[in-house]
């Protein structure tokens, strides 16, 4: 049984306080070879030649306006051929750790997001106070509704580099907003004085898995060097619920052959089942429309 920092079961931990962090998912040897990866990708979509970027300015997809990149896009795209990411996403340990959280085995996992985030060059950029699936406008009586819905799925940061971008509110994954929640999230959304806010400290190679309900928000500054393996998985009892948010993002180029073709062993399986999440939810082409 995986533990974490604190040696306390991770699954445990992440129920309780929503977030946990996590020693080990990434090997010294495996290290260097992510951060060059990494350079090759990043320098790719700083000067334009990939397309698929996050940038600055915008929080959620469509990311059509703007230069100044705070995010790299399908690091496991084939036209990329950074075939360590495919090996990291699939390995023994990483996967371990995820059917741990989720209470799963594998054959039962769901192959999802695999991106990057960076530091931009030339703007510092705060993203908002959010849920990734509640908007922020929802009533109370729509949050607590929305707050019952399972995840069957999980999503972590890993570091590569020192990295404290992350805030978090511990403990906020299952309740509504408070009255100076509420506020901050309407009306003040890049607050630096979030009540009970936890900036998350990463060493190189720890990971932090947070529940996608927690409240929380990020801060990149263009002067401290960022790479951080941003990613998600999800497993086959969800049924349609993770679809809008997976197909977000334009996963249509997972249906080519050269991206079958460069399937870790260990991920066809969890692959073909996203293959049926999407048929069944009618989005054959890995493609919806953004939520936000």
């Amino acid at each position: 049984m995986l533990t974490d920092i604190n040696n306390v079961p991770i699954d445990i931990a992440l129920k309780k306080n929503g977030y946990v962090i996590v020693d080990n998912l990434i090997t010294e040897e495996q290290l260097p070879t992510l951060k060059e990866a990494c350079e090759r990708i990043i320098n790719k979509a700083r000067s334009g030649e990939w397309k698929h970027r996050r940038l600055v300015g915008t929080q959620f997809p469509p990311w059509t306006e703007g230069d100044d990149v705070w995010g790299v896009q399908h690091v496991l795209h084939p036209d990329l051929n950074e075939k360590v990411f495919m090996e990291w996403y699939g390995s023994d340990t990483l996967l371990a750790a995820i059917c741990q959280l989720l209470d799963t085995s594998r054959e039962n996992l769901q192959f999802e997001l695999f991106n990057l985030l960076i530091n931009p060059q030339d703007h510092d950029f705060d993203l908002t106070w959010h849920r990734d699936s509640i908007p922020a406008e929802v009533s109370p009586e729509e949050e607590k509704k929305l707050l019952t819905v399972p995840h069957h799925g999980t999503q972590w940061n890993t570091a590569l580099y020192d990295d404290d971008c992350l805030y978090v509110v511990p403990n906020s994954h299952r309740r509504i907003r408070t009255p100076e929640e509420l506020d901050i999230t309407i009306n003040d959304p890049k607050s630096h004085n979030m009540p009970g806010q936890l900036r998350v400290a990463l060493k190189p190679g720890q990971t932090v898995f947070y529940d996608s309900n927690i409240l929380h928000r990020a801060a990149y500054f263009s002067t401290k060097k960022r790479a951080t393996l941003h990613a998600s998985m999800g497993t086959v009892d969800g049924g349609y619920h993770r679809a809008k948010t997976m197909f977000q993002h334009g996963l249509d180029w997972m249906n080519t052959d050269a991206f079958k073709e460069s399937l870790a062993d260990s991920l066809k399986i969890p692959f073909a089942n996203t293959q049926a999440m999407a048929a069944g939810a009618g989005l054959d082409t890995l493609e919806s429309q953004p939520i936000h």
